[in-house]
């Protein structure tokens, strides 16, 4: 039989961890490993055009918060697709185009450690990684759809997640009968439907020692959703703040796995979560934050994360509020070619 003390020291453990806030989050840019490997030229036009972004960004915070404001600016690394580059010649690269366009980067962040989150003590890496894209796909709740015939798989299954109902074009009950054609709705549309398919994660089959084995590779939409939540601070795991930042001293490792999920690398820089953040982006990560927006919608999200944070929020000097749905707290700006 549990005493009393063994309750207590249980719910101890899981108690919700605060986390430092920022004002402000913005993600000062996101480039493909094969546009980070192919010269400097297009890193370069890009940044020249989000730095006085940052700067007006940062104005628009003061100008809302006080002088004091805290904003900090951050960027994705693309390391989940291609992770077999050097990360010396990748950050080496980026840091100096980051620098010569007047673009400060305080934290540095892995796109896999969206999916695994490495756990470090004095710059190593230990143990088993958190499984962070598992733990936020058992939070996905889609939307029921009415008269549904069952005969599509449910997300948990099929790893797709639409914001509406799909189309009749293969419901089985054409088969016996002719019925015009249905197309998808969006659930809420206002007067006419943008209807999104949103595909979450894929399985393969590796074969490892001579035995098959079941793998799961998860879409760049369903991490980017991870992502923007770590920003603004809505994950825990046993009640601890993950991927919490980590500075960094050492040399940049050979293998991007060596590196925690998010790299401090400014130390006087603000928080890396913030109550709101904007992301400065090619025009071509559109919809890719179109489906991010989807899946955020349908996430499950804990009630005493969001709770601590509005109280923090209500705390400040300037007081913030903090909307229930973290589509609210997040922006966009999205950059033509250069």
């Amino acid at each position: 039989m549990s005493s009393a003390t063994d309750y207590s020291e249980a719910g101890e453990r899981h108690r919700i961890a605060g986390q430092p806030l920022s004002h402000l989050s913005i993600e000062a840019g996101h480039f493909y490993m094969d546009d980070l490997l192919n010269g400097e030229d297009r890193i370069k036009a890009q940044l020249k055009r989000v730095a006085p972004l940052v700067e007006a960004y940062t104005q628009v915070a003061r100008a809302e918060f006080g002088p004091g404001a805290r904003v900090s600016t951050c960027f994705l690394v693309d390391d989940y697709f291609k992770h077999d580059t050097d990360p010396t010649e990748i950050l080496t690269k980026l840091f100096g185009a980051a620098e010569e366009c007047g673009v400060r980067i305080d934290y540095l962040a892995r796109e896999a450690g969206c999916a695994e989150v490495p756990v470090f003590i004095d710059s190593e890496p230990i143990g088993d990684p958190i499984r962070l894209a598992e733990m936020m796909a058992a939070r996905i709740v889609a939307e029921p759809e009415e008269n549904s015939t069952g005969r599509r798989p449910p997300t948990a299954e099929n790893g797709w997640l639409c914001n509406g109902r799909r189309s009749s074009e293969y419901d089985p009950r054409q088969a016996t009968q002719v019925r015009p054609y249905r197309p998808p709705e969006e659930f809420g549309a206002r007067n006419h439907s943008i209807f999104l398919d949103v595909q979450l994660w894929d399985r393969y089959t590796e074969e490892i020692g001579g035995e098959p084995v079941e793998r799961t590779r998860w879409s760049c939409p369903f991490l980017a959703s991870i992502w923007q939540l770590l920003r603004l601070g809505m994950i825990r795991h046993e009640g601890a703040v993950v991927a919490a930042p980590l500075a960094w001293t050492e040399p940049w490792p050979e293998d991007w796995w060596k590196l925690p999920t998010v790299v401090k690398l400014n130390p006087q820089a603000a928080p890396f979560a913030a109550y709101r953040a904007v992301s400065l982006l090619p025009h071509s990560y559109l919809g890719i934050e179109h489906a991010v927006r989807v899946i955020l919608d349908h996430l499950q999200l804990d009630e005493e994360v969001y709770a601590k944070l509005a109280e923090r929020g209500a705390a400040e000097r300037v007081p913030v509020t903090v909307p229930r749905a973290v589509t609210q707290r997040l922006n966009h700006v999205f950059l033509g070619d250069a």
